[in-house]
């Protein structure tokens, strides 16, 4: 499953107060490994940033001057993220200056042309009731190291939030380990010839159990269904 980690910048709060795109990042995850393969691009808005928007990314007029329209670079930002599962943290934002840009070149909104959006902010309220869940909120609370992080830049973002989602999903260590894979491989195949083969079995102590039922309640409310091994008896 191909997921892309999206966030973007902006010269102000809304985009129905003719506000636009300067800065948008993105960031590929395949099979819950963050990849190398990111997009980034800054956009001239044919406006001025808000000072209140500058002290928060630091991007300015001056800086995006030379850079291209959106129009420019709408196929190439487009083809990235197309046919993938986009993960936003407070989607309804950039979603909604997404839709502006694209319906100013009157074409699909962006949800049409993806596989779904998940929003992070919503994940982040069920799991966490209650307390603050902005980006740096979730970066301390899973550990993440954000020390590169002095201004709120499109693609660090990115990068945070990746490892903020494969964390508040249980990702944050990889269920496909090499070693694990290759030790299954070989059994099945011993397994699979005429030998017998005798396994020992150990079976789950009452902590152990505890802690599986945690996780497994804790993946039914960020799906919001009920797991098949909450109905087995």
């Amino acid at each position: 499953m191909r997921y892309v980690v999206l966030d973007t910048e902006t010269t102000g709060l809304s985009p129905a107060d003719g506000h636009r795109i300067i800065e948008i990042a993105a960031i590929e995850v395949v099979n819950r490994s963050v990849t190398n393969n990111t997009y980034q691009a800054y956009i001239n808005p044919k406006r001025l940033v808000e000072p209140e928007a500058y002290d928060v990314h630091g991007i300015s007029d001056e800086f995006l001057s030379d850079k291209p329209v959106f129009e420019e670079i709408v196929e190439e930002f487009m083809s990235y993220v197309s046919g993938s599962e986009v993960i936003i943290h407070n989607a309804p934002f950039d979603v909604g200056f997404l839709d502006m840009e694209l319906a100013r070149l009157k074409r699909p909104a962006f949800g049409e042309s993806v596989n779904g959006i998940i929003d992070t902010l919503t994940m982040a309220r069920r799991l966490h009731p209650g307390k603050r869940n902005r980006l740096d909120d979730l970066c301390d609370r899973y550990a993440i190291d954000k020390t590169a992080r002095t201004l709120h830049g499109a693609l660090i973002d990115t990068q945070l939030l990746a490892e903020v989602y494969l964390a508040m999903t249980r990702g944050q260590n990889s269920l496909l380990d090499t070693e694990s894979t290759k030790k299954a491989s070989a059994l099945s195949e011993v397994a699979g010839s005429s030998h017998y083969l005798s396994v020992p079995i150990t079976l789950a102590d009452e902590d152990e159990l505890s802690v599986h039922k945690q996780y497994i309640e804790s993946l039914e409310s960020i799906e919001g269904v009920k797991s098949i091994w909450s109905k087995v008896d």
